[in-house]
């Protein structure tokens, strides 16, 4: 891997960016757009990993899609809820979104798929979303009887119904939104009990984005129901919002070293969780300005600390957790013991990584290097 050099800034922050496109919605839009009837153009999508192993099983499944890295686009062509291909092996690489959402997405094939990871994605668990799938009639297993992939799907003639389960979202809230997402088209649609959800923002957002391609699903607590046999309507120009996870790093650099930073294109209204962060900002002492071309932060460097639960935005633990060293009292984070199953154990990386550079401060110091 090249070397990068990063020269410390001299003085105050001032920048306006525009990060990439949220990856949670890019592949929550791509399974949408497969699902629909008819050609769906992405724009502003976040291409990384998660995309790219979403993009390459569509495709292995027969679907057409043209990514444009350059323009950040994607075009999919739907087959309004029909998988072509009849039986696939299919491999998500380490990306968490796309195991999951698969797993529910391969309930409107025919036929037998099977569906495998690198190594950290076989240690993560899925067994309550195989459990809910085998309640609807669907015949899955994990291969290893561990409750981890490789996991092995087998769609018979008849389909699948759908029709009442319930689901243990302790682990991840992503179990909820991958049955989601295909139930507008099983003809009996779907009576969901929720149990021991964490990231409930991110299933609010999954709920938010079938609506805006045409199919409804309502939540009332820890009840979901979706009813059946409705469709998906292609969308010819879908903008994804830029990534509020990715944004939080700038935003949270202009709260503690001073000076301001834009965040083009983020709203007050966006549907992702993770907006959540700047009020947090504001609470700890930075300054909050929402615009009409997106959202200014900035702040004196003097931030104080903060008790928060933060299940409802796991992905920006580590930014807070990376500031909080440098705030003028203690910094308490709760509720996210999942994200230990994250790509990595997120507890034990920063764990370790904040005690490692602890001690070379602390070396430092004593030698006045």
């Amino acid at each position: 891997m090249d070397e990068i050099e990063i020269i410390p800034l001299r003085h105050p922050l001032a920048a306006s960016i525009r990060v990439p496109g949220s990856k949670s919605i890019t592949n929550r839009a791509l399974l949408l757009a497969a699902m629909a009837q008819g050609r769906s153009t992405l724009s502003g999508a976040g291409l990384n990993d998660d995309t790219h192993q979403m993009a390459a099983a569509l495709r292995t499944l027969g679907f057409e899609l043209d990514v444009d890295e350059a323009a950040a686009r994607i075009v999919v062509d739907g087959r309004g809820g029909v998988i072509r291909a009849c039986g696939a092996e299919l491999d998500a690489g380490g990306a968490g979104t796309a195991m999951r959402f698969l797993l529910g997405f391969l309930t409107l094939g025919r036929g037998r798929f099977r569906l495998d990871g690198n190594k950290r994605m076989r240690e993560r668990p899925v067994g309550p979303l195989l459990d809910a799938l085998a309640a609807l009639g669907v015949s899955v297993r994990a291969e290893r009887d561990n409750g981890c992939p490789p996991v092995v799907v087998q769609v018979g003639p008849g389909g699948v119904h759908g029709g009442t389960a319930r689901i243990d979202a302790a682990v991840s809230s992503q179990f909820v939104s991958a049955l989601l997402m295909p139930a507008p088209l099983w003809p009996d649609g779907l009576e969901l009990a929720v149990t021991g959800a964490t990231a409930r923002p991110f299933i609010t957002m999954t709920l938010r984005l079938m609506e805006r391609w045409g199919a409804t699903g309502t939540m009332h607590g820890g009840a979901i129901v979706v009813p059946g046999g409705q469709r998906y309507a292609a969308q010819k120009n879908f903008e994804i919002e830029p990534d509020a996870s990715g944004a939080s790093y700038f935003a949270a650099a202009a709260a503690l070293v001073g000076g301001k930073v834009v965040l083009e294109g983020l709203r007050a209204g966006s549907i992702q969780g993770d907006i959540a962060f700047l009020p947090l900002l504001e609470r700890m002492g930075a300054h909050v300005e929402w615009r009409e071309d997106g959202v200014e932060v900035s702040g004196s460097g003097n931030l104080s600390g903060a008790d928060v639960v933060m299940s409802g935005m796991p992905d920006l633990v580590p930014t807070l957790a990376a500031i909080a060293p440098f705030c003028s009292s203690p910094t308490r984070i709760r509720g996210v013991s999942f994200i230990r199953h994250h790509e990595s154990d997120r507890l034990r990386a920063l764990a370790t990584e904040l005690h490692t550079a602890w001690a070379r401060l602390s070396t430092n110091a004593r030698t006045g290097c």
